[in-house]
């Protein structure tokens, strides 16, 4: 739970990008996003009750890309 503010930072960056026209930092924030979600579970899954139990959801960060979209 105490690396959560960091997944929530992200998502309001990427909210922010995406509102004002920054389609490609976005994207790099979703990128960001999932790489943090999993080290954060990989940090975390030492500790007893720790953000690991959580792990799972790091993919409701993640929007799938078209053929034409960076990836």
């Amino acid at each position: 739970m105490q690396y959560e503010w960091i997944l929530d930072v992200l998502t309001d960056l990427r909210a922010f990008a995406q509102a004002n026209g920054l389609s490609s930092l976005a994207e790099q924030l979703d990128d960001t996003s999932l790489v943090a979600a999993a080290e954060i579970a990989q940090v975390a899954g030492g500790m007893a009750g720790g953000f690991a139990a959580h792990a799972g959801t790091a993919g409701r960060f993640h929007r799938p890309t078209s053929a034409g979209e960076n990836a």
